[in-house]
């Protein structure tokens, strides 16, 4: 595209919707540069979020729209997703973690009332330790759960919902409205 390609209103509407996702407190959403390769048109939103036990989390969300739509969309937007976060040793072990943090996603994505088709994703564990000049904590465990999928039109704003759910999901936070054991109000 050229600088004189004006910016399709269906992209401007998308873009806008998730621009007016309103997070919880615990979630911080900034906008980021998007990836300028995978799409003529791309926009991305970065996240970070930090659960009661302290785990961290990271992600990022990128709307995607190419007015000739791409192989696999099955439209001219899609969604792609990426998160990581710190794991405790005993949940980095559990075998159904992939299948949990699967269902993060989709169960965020029907709860939001977000509509979507060709889902796809991967969830990852990973454990590293650190030896000689970057040696640091004797262990690490985290999870990486990657996914796209297409939107049906330029309503984002329960995708963008959903990806915070997701987010919170992630760090353990409780819905909202539920406070947890040996959590005082105000703190």
């Amino acid at each position: 595209m050229t600088a004189m390609t004006p910016v399709p209103e269906l992209f401007r509407e998308a873009v806008a919707a998730l621009q007016s996702v309103r997070p919880r407190r615990e979630v911080q959403l900034e906008p980021m540069r998007p990836p300028q390769r995978l799409a003529p048109w791309s926009y991305a939103v970065s996240c970070e979020v930090s659960g009661p036990a302290d785990v961290l989390a990271s992600g990022r969300l990128v709307l995607l729209h190419d007015p000739d739509g791409q192989d696999g969309w099955d439209g001219v937007l899609r969604l792609v997703m990426y998160v990581r976060a710190e794991l405790d040793r005993e949940l980095a072990t559990d075998p159904f973690l992939p299948a949990v943090g699967w269902s993060w996603l989709t169960d965020a994505l029907e709860a939001s009332g977000a509509e979507w088709k060709a889902l796809g994703g991967t969830v990852t564990e990973t454990s590293s330790a650190r030896f000689g000049d970057i040696s640091g904590p004797a262990r690490t465990d985290d999870l990486e759960l990657r996914a796209s999928w297409t939107p049906p039109d330029a309503a984002l704003l329960p995708h963008g919902q959903a990806f915070c759910q997701v987010m919170a999901s992630v760090v353990g936070l409780p819905p909202v409205g539920v406070t947890l054991f040996g959590q005082r109000q105000g703190s």
